[in-house]
């Protein structure tokens, strides 16, 4: 793809009009089209601003693309990891995690996930999936696992949750108040000392991180795509070390390290 192309293409992904590129840049809309018909290009000032206006790096809209991969935000069936989850804690009797698979559904009704049109439930279905297919079977850990972003998100309260006390601990722990530009790190550095303290919260965050990162290249900005890497770098290695810790969670540890680290290491070599 050409220079033009570039930039018709990540103008329109983010729904943005050649007029409104033009304004916030300080030039004409014929200016932006000339651009994108390939018949000027852009010099080194206007090229930086239209790269923090479109929230790309410079590369992104200079270099020549040829991408012949298809992409996908999904790889299994909300449905049927829904129906996966419910039988198996019917066959395992796990009385929390069967109450807590329909309230999520019910209570992330209608809701998606950033920047596409992924259902939000599919996000805790995919935890509680990942939970089990490392050998979790802790009924606790795979309620709060559906459960984790029901009260932060969907304006539910902890006396909300048809589920134990044990349970309700663990979605407190992963719940953290909003956030500021001016009270952000101190309200994280508390939210992740908290959960550090408690080997399941950890190995469910750990578990939330995984999945988060696999889908932050589509669903964040750039800018939450380096805090995303940071904040990685800076907890994650005292919550890995509370999973490795406790002996039943010895296996889940390795592959969270594993998944966790790989993943990084590419996103730090991509951005």
């Amino acid at each position: 793809m050409s220079i033009g192309n570039n930039i018709r293409t990540l103008r329109e992904e983010r729904n943005l009009t050649q007029e409104q590129i033009a304004e916030r840049i300080g030039i004409s809309f014929q200016a932006v089209s000339s651009w994108e018909r390939d018949e000027y290009k852009p010099d080194t000032d206007k090229l930086i601003k239209l790269a923090e206006i479109l929230d790309v790096s410079i590369s992104a809209i200079v270099e020549e693309k040829h991408n012949p991969f298809k992409t996908k935000e999904t790889i299994y069936n909300w449905e049927h990891m829904k129906t996966y989850v419910k039988t198996t804690a019917r066959n395992f009797k796990l009385s929390n995690t069967l109450k807590a698979v329909d309230f999520a559904v019910d209570a992330h009704e209608g809701q998606k996930r950033k920047r596409s049109s992924t259902p939000y439930i599919y996000h805790p279905l995919n935890l509680a999936c990942h939970a089990l297919s490392m050998g979790i079977l802790k009924d606790e850990i795979i309620a709060a696992c559906l459960l984790h972003d029901v009260v932060e998100d969907c304006g539910k309260t902890l006396e909300d949750l048809p589920v134990n006390e044990e349970t309700k601990i663990l979605v407190q722990l992963l719940t953290h108040e909003k956030t500021t530009d001016e009270n952000r790190a101190t309200v994280m550095k508390a939210y992740y000392d908290s959960i550090a303290a408690n080997p399941a919260a950890s190995l469910i965050k750990c578990i939330d991180r995984c999945n988060n990162l696999t889908t932050m290249s589509w669903g964040l900005s750039r800018d939450r795509i380096y805090r995303m890497i940071k904040e990685t770098d800076e907890y994650y290695p005292r919550l890995l070390d509370a999973v490795k810790a406790t002996t039943e969670f010895n296996n889940a540890a390795w592959l969270l390290k594993y998944q966790i680290e790989s993943m990084l290491d590419i996103y730090k070599r991509l951005v």
